[in-house]
């Protein structure tokens, strides 16, 4: 039988409960929430410099691998990922060395995330300093960073000590079909699709087909890959109640009303989760509007339950 898996991905840290000395206490209390939930088996973050919301850069945005190192200290059994961290940010041998150090504090439960640097990062980017180079030289330098992770964590490149507990899953973001979904197939344990990228459940199946052909190229099996989906979720009491509230966030922030996302009461958001998992998506990862929120989180965490539930008795 399939195990699937569910994750938060926990983006926004602008509303008053996580404010100044609120920022602990409440990473703490969600964390909380996600190690005694029966659905929630990864807490991912961003990683960015800067907040991206409508409420502008200057809008509290924490760093994100203090964040997952805090988290480690107060959870025993959350994975903990970036997804994802742009090649462009840091040195990749310090990444290398960041992500194998919170592998190690955790026990073995980190996902090192890495993509090519999505264009909606290229103000921060500037901002700080960092350079943003076009597009292909952006894919040139993820391709050579992870050659250099491969390297590091496999003990052939620069000295990497302590090393991971065990096997430390790399994960590539995107689903780009000529170069990203190729490096995928020579290079990562994890790929994430997401309904950001305008990516809905019609068009996974195509997708998979894709990434299939590139793991045939290279002599692996596609299976050896966990799949990852990322989209929002707004759970309500009623479906109107849903609707109004996504209508409430994504407006905005400049979404249309067609975006792809897990919008409804539990039992359609279950079923829509489902079609995914249905579909060959080993782990959905989920972001709330609210997700300060004990309530939310557990409303988040019943659907989800409800869509593994369902997804087993469909198979």
């Amino acid at each position: 039988m399939t195990t699937h898996r569910f994750g938060l991905h926990l983006t926004d840290f602008v509303h008053p409960a996580w404010a100044g000395a609120q920022l602990l206490p409440r990473l703490t209390a969600v964390c909380d929430v996600l190690e005694a939930s029966e659905a929630f088996d990864t807490l991912w973050l961003p990683d960015h410099l800067q907040h991206l919301g409508p409420e502008g850069p200057a809008a509290p945005r924490p760093e994100t691998m203090m964040m997952l190192a805090a988290a480690a200290a107060r959870t025993s059994r959350l994975r903990l990922g970036l997804l994802v961290a742009p090649a462009t940010f840091r040195h990749t041998a310090l990444l290398v060395k960041m992500v194998t150090t919170l592998d190690v504090l955790s026990g073995g439960r980190a996902v090192l995330g890495i993509g090519a640097g999505h264009p909606r990062t290229e103000a921060e980017h500037r901002t700080y300093g960092i350079p943003f180079p076009p597009l292909g030289e952006r894919m040139d330098r993820l391709e050579d960073a992870l050659r250099v992770i491969r390297a590091m964590l496999g003990g052939d490149g620069p000295p990497n000590s302590p090393a991971p507990v065990g096997p430390l899953p790399v994960m590539v973001g995107g689903s780009g079909e000529q170069r990203l979904l190729r490096l995928v197939a020579r290079y990562a344990d994890m790929c994430n699709f997401s309904a950001p990228a305008g990516e809905g459940l019609a068009a996974i199946p195509h997708k998979l087909e894709v990434l299939e052909r590139h793991c045939a190229a290279v002599g692996r099996d596609r299976r050896e890959i966990a799949v990852t989906y990322k989209s929002m979720m707004v759970v309500g009491a009623t479906e109107a109640a849903a609707r109004q509230a996504w209508d409430a966030y994504r407006a905005p922030r400049g979404l249309p009303p067609e975006a792809a996302a897990f919008v409804g009461t539990s039992d359609l958001v279950a079923r829509q989760v489902s079609g995914f998992l249905e579909a060959g998506v080993d782990e959905v990862i989920v972001e709330l509007p609210e997700a300060h929120d004990p309530d939310a989180l557990h409303e988040a965490g019943r659907a989800l339950r409800m869509a593994a539930q369902t997804t087993i008795a469909v198979r």
